[in-house]
């Protein structure tokens, strides 16, 4: 059996929200497996959905540019080994040439990506002068991901929080475009930014991820006697109406609005308001959310090993 550490439940706690003992109870239920521990938790009803965007460990910094024309943006994450260099001026200058290449990129992988002539220097391919950043900056770098957005028939919005911390593109549909709209799209990728939604609406959420939280409820009801002795019905009704609610916090355009006054009104709602407004057809397509180090581990990972496989050493 896996040793349980302090750690491993001080993680655990972030992700659920469950208590000290709760946790360790399910690390040691579930030999120190994390996601099997969450779903332990959830099943006694200690624990919402998994908050996996909370393992984060990594530095460095997420960047987004946005073409002339607004059709196009990207979004890109570029690691360093201590926030001290995520912070310094020619690290970020350096970011904002890796955003100008991703913008201009077809790469259909990160290898082919960075086996392309680099556009400060073309005598240099991006790991190469990946590498002479490495040694003016002089500490391990690693250009992680990005994620290029096109939307021919409106425009992309793009919003940068906690000076890298977090950065948002949203595709927006829309046969008008103006001030009002841009505004709009801007506060919806704050939106983004702060409640960290999984999915841009109900269309996008797979069948299977809510055959598997039925199986999560389903568990939850039967660990409660008063609950389990319902009809059937009843239960299947519970069920439904508790998938609803995580619905309504996990896709965007299902969640309140921030900056809502009445407390109620929904992402959609507040498109639809705007798009009245101005006599506009609008529909937010997508949205793409990074946040810095999301999903990795420092004490799992071997930085200066990512750092020399990218760079093909």
């Amino acid at each position: 059996m896996a040793a349980v550490t302090a750690a491993m439940v001080k993680e655990l706690r972030e992700m659920t929200g469950a208590g000290m003992m709760d946790c360790k109870k399910a690390l040691a239920a579930t030999d120190g497996d994390m996601d099997k521990a969450v779903e332990f938790l959830r099943e006694k009803g200690l624990a919402g959905a998994a908050k996996k965007a909370g393992r984060i460990a990594a530095e460095g910094i997420v960047d987004t540019l946005v073409s002339g024309d607004g059709k196009s943006a990207v979004v890109v994450e570029v690691n360093s080994e201590t926030d001290f260099v995520a912070k310094n001026e020619k690290f970020q200058s350096y970011v904002k040439e890796v955003a100008k290449q991703a913008l201009a990129s077809d790469a259909a992988d990160m290898d082919a990506f960075m086996a392309e002539k680099w556009v400060g220097d073309e005598s240099l391919t991006v790991a190469e002068a990946l590498a002479s950043q490495i040694s003016i900056i002089g500490e391990n770098m690693k250009i992680r991901r990005y994620e290029k957005v096109s939307e021919p028939n409106g425009f992309v919005a793009s919003y940068i929080h906690a000076g890298g911390k977090i950065g948002v593109l949203v595709d927006v549909v829309t046969d008008v475009v103006n001030d009002e709209i841009h505004e709009m799209a801007k506060n919806v990728a704050m939106q983004a930014a702060a409640l960290r939604p999984s999915f841009t609406s109900r269309d996008e959420v797979d069948e299977a991820y809510i055959a598997h939280e039925k199986e999560i409820l389903m568990a939850q009801i039967q660990n409660d006697p008063k609950e389990a002795s319902k009809p059937e019905k009843v239960i299947q009704g519970m069920i439904q109406g508790r998938i609803n609610k995580e619905l309504k916090e996990i896709c965007l355009l299902d969640q309140v609005y921030v900056k809502a006054e009445d407390g109620k009104q929904s992402v959609q709602d507040y498109v639809n308001s705007v798009a009245k407004a101005n006599g506009a057809n609008i529909s937010v397509k997508k949205f793409v959310r990074f946040e810095t180090g999301e999903g990795l581990e420092k004490k799992n990972e071997d930085f200066a090993a990512e750092v020399a496989k990218q760079m093909g050493n």
